[in-house]
């Protein structure tokens, strides 16, 4: 067994370890490869009060209390200055090789052939999109990820890697790092700056050099891909925990970004499981009782269906380390595209410990990126919506309400009218309030357009009823008292300053860093606020100071076209 093997068995058989730090042969560190707490979201709250200047290095995704941060950065700064490391320049060069898999071009491509051996036979499906891959050390998840990129044809264009951040938190927003070329020990991969520009004119994302050189997430599947593949250029996408509305809009523009030939890859690893990894949904770890998690959130991975599988993963904490990468890729695929399951596998059936194990899946997703252009309805330009499309706006509210009493889950809006007018099937967002006796009784929405107008207001109306955490759930005896506002959005523009913000007409986004708050264009005159009282409230509402508001803030505005039941 080499070093990196080695290693690789003590971190997941030596518990006493996960308070150290491990350095290899090389000097690199390393990560505890397969821990996650359930205690993320405290853990991720907690450091996104740290401002991005400061630089906080986790030992893995969401593992409380053991960060190092004076020796993480004194590791860091060595490998920057000394040019091993470079997210912002010409060439990165690979920040696992010799930890995380060997430094030696020889001795890797001979690991990595044994990896794909046996899938020599393995037939070439020349319609494959996406994949999903697991990011454990090769010893372990190696022949899993093979196994789907083992049928990817030779040939193809862009790669874009999506895998969840271990070391830096952020929220709501994506790190796309800038560089000319990636470097690891089987040769040199172009970027596609094109991509990488495109996507960094989104608010959405965020070019950070720091966050690429040690995250091994995005780089562990790049080799294998080397080996399979002539040529691609690269993109990598770093997610952390995000909305469904923010991967949604995020999906939608990466999509367009997406060509024939073009492939995007989800590298998550599945279900951590046992006392080492605060996770512990059942007495006995069985590979049965793991599998019946892994399955029933690769049902929903399936269906395509993000709300259900981000649901499933908060509501079971279910330890899925790229969560919100494979929520990434499922807003970005085509609806009619199809996912399979390739491989399934955990960590004891290679270590024997079935008390703490780790879960891998791959599976490919084939499709055509062409079928988006076609099924993608434009945004809307935000002409006036005619009285008759008002009404069946408010009917459609209304009626979701009641079908979720009698049925207890959201509607599908072919469910509630057989005929939809064309503008409500364009790409426009919409809030949804609901009043009680001249009183606020829930409103939910969303900001940015990325779902036809219809459909967005027929599931913000059941949010605002039943997932508005301000109020309690609406009771049946509530309705007949209940009148439904809706607003309906243009997209949102961003302003130099704050001073070009006009109450009354423009909705206002705030953010500030990771923070965000959103006030619609009536609440200032509701409130009777000039405009220092407003972006002071709402900075508050983003969990800000007061005055944050005044430095270093951003501004979008947006219009509305509001009307309701009540004239």
């Amino acid at each position: 067994m080499n070093e990196e093997k080695t290693v690789e068995e003590r971190l997941l058989t030596q518990p006493q370890e996960l308070g150290s730090v491990n350095i290899s042969s090389s000097g690199l560190p390393l990560d505890c490869r397969h821990l996650r707490s359930a205690r993320s979201y405290r853990v991720f709250e907690k450091l996104n009060s740290c401002s991005q200047g400061s630089f906080h290095r986790m030992k893995c995704n969401f593992a409380p209390s053991l960060f190092l941060p004076k020796l993480a950065m004194i590791l860091t700064a060595l490998l920057f200055s000394s040019g091993l490391l470079k997210a912002d320049g010409k060439t990165v060069k690979s920040g696992i090789a010799g930890s995380w898999h060997s430094s030696n071009p020889v001795e890797l491509r001979k690991e990595i052939e044994k990896l794909f051996l046996p899938f020599a036979g393995e037939q070439v499906q020349n319609d494959i999109i996406s994949l999903i891959v697991p990011h454990a050390g090769y010893s372990y998840s190696g022949s899993v990820a093979a196994q789907a990129i083992s049928r990817l044809a030779p040939k193809c264009g862009t790669i874009v890697v999506l895998g969840p951040s271990h070391h830096f938190p952020f929220s709501n927003r994506f790190a796309v790092p800038r560089f000319d070329t990636y470097e690891t020990p089987l040769g040199k991969i172009e970027s596609d700056s094109k991509i990488i520009s495109k996507l960094l004119e989104s608010e959405l994302f965020f070019n950070d050099g720091r966050i690429l050189p040690d995250e091994h997430s995005v780089q562990i599947p790049l080799p294998l891909l080397q080996y399979r593949l002539a040529s691609f250029k690269i993109v990598f996408l770093i997610c952390s925990q995000a909305d469904e509305e923010t991967i949604s809009k995020a999906g939608k523009l990466l999509s367009s970004l997406m060509k024939p030939g073009d492939i995007i890859v989800a590298s998550s690893d599945f279900i951590h499981c046992g006392p080492r990894f605060g996770y512990e949904p059942f007495k006995e770890n069985s590979p049965e009782n793991l599998a019946s998690i892994d399955m029933q959130a690769f049902k929903f991975i399936e269906e395509k269906n993000v709300s259900k599988f981000m649901a499933y993963v908060q509501k079971t904490g279910a330890t899925i380390c790229g969560a919100s990468a494979i929520s990434l890729l499922l807003s970005a695929v085509p609806r009619e595209s199809s996912v399979a399951l390739v491989k399934y596998s955990d960590s004891s059936s290679l270590n024997g410990d079935k008390i703490n194990t780790v879960s891998y899946i791959s599976a490919t997703i084939r499709g055509d990126w062409k079928m988006n252009s076609a099924e993608r309805k434009p945004e809307s330009n935000s002409s006036e919506l005619s009285e008759k499309e008002k009404e069946t706006l408010l009917k459609l509210a209304r009626t979701s309400i009641e079908y979720f009493f009698k049925n207890g889950k959201e509607p599908e809006i072919e469910e509630l009218s057989a005929e939809i007018p064309p503008a409500l099937d364009e790409q426009r967002a919409a809030f949804v309030t609901l009043h009680k006796n001249g009183h606020l009784r829930g409103c939910i929405g969303e900001i940015f357009p990325c779902r036809p107008l219809g459909e967005s207001v027929v599931s913000n109306a059941v949010n605002a009823a039943f997932h508005d955490y301000r109020f309690k759930r609406l009771s049946q005896d509530e309705l007949a008292e209940i009148d439904i506002e809706i607003s309906a959005l243009t997209s949102p523009k961003k302003v130099p300053s704050f001073s070009q913000i006009k109450l009354g007409t423009d909705g206002i986004v705030l953010q500030k860093r990771s923070s965000k708050a959103v006030f619609l264009p009536q609440v200032a005159p509701e409130q009777g606020w000039d405009l220092e009282e407003t972006l002071t409230n709402l900075s508050m509402k983003a969990g800000l100071p007061p005055d944050a508001w005044k430095d270093g803030a951003e501004f979008l505005t947006f219009q509305a076209e509001v009307f309701g039941e009540k004239k």
